[in-house]
């Protein structure tokens, strides 16, 4: 079997782990984005370009778009949705034009994941991200004072996020409260809790099934173009895969993709399978997942989380806690050598989410949590010694 195409991300010129670092770790292509770009708005083929031969010249490929987000007003319906989406038909035919195909989206409202810490110290002194939701309770009632927020949980959950929010002092709250809005959509540009509340605001009255036709319209528009380029969209599970926020998740479990995929089969509706976002969820069986999505993947994030009976989890080793890594990449090697026999093209794949250790524990906390480099360097390395084990 032949090795999958590895990956590494790269949030462009402010990323704390350079191009030519990426370059080192064995690496074969980057997934990264145009950061700069509002959102809604064109990529034009000259940036797109210049972005692409900077990451050519370290010998590296760009050739997968992580991500060309989706505005709000689209998931909603509303606002400058139409020309939005316009503009999305536009951004997938420039990359297109300088032969990148491969574009990962979510359709998550809001935000694009959660976590309650992001340097949660494991017995071995090195960092992770970890969600609690008994921290999160304390963050919906007592900081972002969520209305009806206090149903979704038990009297023990509640008495115990009074308890930890207590006992924060001044600072402590405050560290805590930008912890978590720190990974909101536009934190860059200095998010409050009001803003917050306007946000979440919007999907007042949008429910699952709401945001299920919106999604559906969405690609009713986008998939015709991407099939004429010869591209693909690839929909990022939910992270978490359960709601939060009082707001509705529509990727998180098998029946999520099987219904996305009958409502548009279009080839290039397609997922990115992260083995990470979905193993959070105790009600998703990866490799089951793996064998039934199948013909929809075509990208991959390898990473693992420990889920706790409490429904805590964290980002456990590449090669630990509830993802059979080995299998996984089992299949997806055996799925690519099909693909390939077929006449179709590799699997790329990136290990998504590393610890903080060693050298970067001396660091400054990185801008962009989970994304160190050693951690993450660590993770291809143990993932390119399974493919070694596996190879004919």
């Amino acid at each position: 079997m032949q090795a999958l195409k590895s990956g590494f991300r790269w949030y462009g010129d402010g990323d704390e782990v350079p191009l030519e670092f990426i370059a080192q770790s064995g690496a074969e292509s980057v997934f990264t984005s145009l950061h700069n770009i509002p959102y809604g708005e064109v990529w034009g083929v000259e940036e797109i370009r210049a972005r692409r031969d900077k990451v050519a010249g370290y010998g590296l490929e760009w050739d997968t778009v992580e991500s060309v987000p989706v505005s709000e007003d689209v998931k909603l319906r509303s606002g400058d949705f139409e020309r939005h989406i316009e503009n999305y038909k536009a951004t997938i035919r420039n990359l297109a034009e300088c032969g990148i195909k491969k574009i990962i989206y979510n359709f998550m409202p809001v935000l694009d994941w959660i976590r309650t810490d992001l340097r949660y110290r494991l017995p071995d002194g090195s960092r992770c991200l970890r969600f609690d939701p008994v921290q999160f309770a304390a963050f919906e009632i007592f900081v972002l004072k969520r209305a009806g927020a206090e149903k979704n949980y038990s009297r023990a959950q509640l008495g115990a996020a009074e308890k930890f929010f207590r006992q924060l002092d001044g600072e402590g709250r405050r560290a805590f409260e930008r912890s978590i809005i720190d990974v909101f959509p536009g934190c860059k540009m200095g998010l409050e809790i009001g803003d917050v509340r306007k946000m979440l605001a919007r999907y007042d009255g949008i429910g699952a099934a709401e945001l299920k036709s919106h999604l559906k319209m969405f690609l009713d528009e986008v998939l015709p173009v991407a099939e004429e380029c010869g591209s693909i969209l690839a929909i990022h599970p939910d992270d978490p895969p359960f709601d939060v926020l009082g707001l509705p998740r529509i990727a998180s479990r098998l029946s999520d993709f099987e219904e996305i995929f009958a409502a548009n089969p279009s080839p290039s509706n397609t997922i990115c399978f992260c083995t990470g976002s979905l193993s959070a969820g105790l009600h998703n069986d990866i490799p089951a997942m793996l064998d039934a999505l199948r013909g929809r993947i075509h990208i991959a994030h390898l990473r693992s989380t420990q889920v706790n009976p409490d429904g805590s989890f964290y980002e456990a080793g590449h090669l630990e806690g509830r993802v059979p890594m080995v299998k996984v990449v089992r299949k997806l090697m055996e799925l690519q050598d099909e693909r390939i026999g077929r006449g179709g093209g590799k699997i790329v794949f990136r290990p998504d989410h590393g610890r903080d250790m060693a050298d970067d524990l001396l660091k400054p906390p990185t801008a962009n949590p989970g994304y160190s480099y050693i951690g993450r360097m660590k993770g291809l390395a143990e993932i390119r010694g399974i493919e070694a084990a596996l190879a004919d």
